[in-house]
């Protein structure tokens, strides 16, 4: 059975930090880079730790789906709340004033280059993040549990 993630305060560095308390003050509404953005705070645990760890990630709402991009900004390797997924794809979602359990489903990759395309229509600087890498940037849907 599913139980739900503790709130932990850690975010992996303070600009992290800031942002996950800016959008648990606000409802999910954040200024600086993420103003404008479709921002959610996505809760794992840690595949080594145990902990529970929180990353504010932009999303892609498609069709009643939510999607994150494991994009890291860029880097050669997958982030860290991904790599977790392995080990739990049980996670929490924090989306605006709503927190819920969800399961973490990599989308098939037939789906990646029409999911992409809509991405990069709204914000176009995905494409740059995804330019920077030679790896095939996983995308997760985040399901909610029943």
């Amino acid at each position: 059975m599913y139980t739900a993630h503790p709130q932990p305060a850690d975010g992996g560095n303070d600009y992290n930090r800031q942002v996950i308390a800016e959008f648990r003050a606000a409802e999910g509404v954040v200024g600086g880079d993420f103003a404008g953005r479709t921002l959610l705070l996505l809760t794992t645990r840690g595949r080594r730790s145990g902990e529970s760890r929180t990353t504010p990630l932009v999303y892609l709402e498609d069709g009643g789906r939510v999607i994150v991009f494991a994009l890291n900004g860029g880097a050669p390797t997958d982030p860290a709340w991904f790599r977790n997924l392995a080990d739990g794809p049980e996670v929490t979602v924090e989306l605006g004033p709503d927190t819920f359990a969800a399961h973490a489903v990599p989308l098939d990759a037939a789906e990646h280059e029409a999911v992409w395309t809509r991405q990069i229509a709204i914000e176009p600087l995905f494409a740059e993040f995804r330019a920077r890498t030679t790896r095939v940037v996983p995308l997760v849907e985040l399901r909610r549990a029943a």
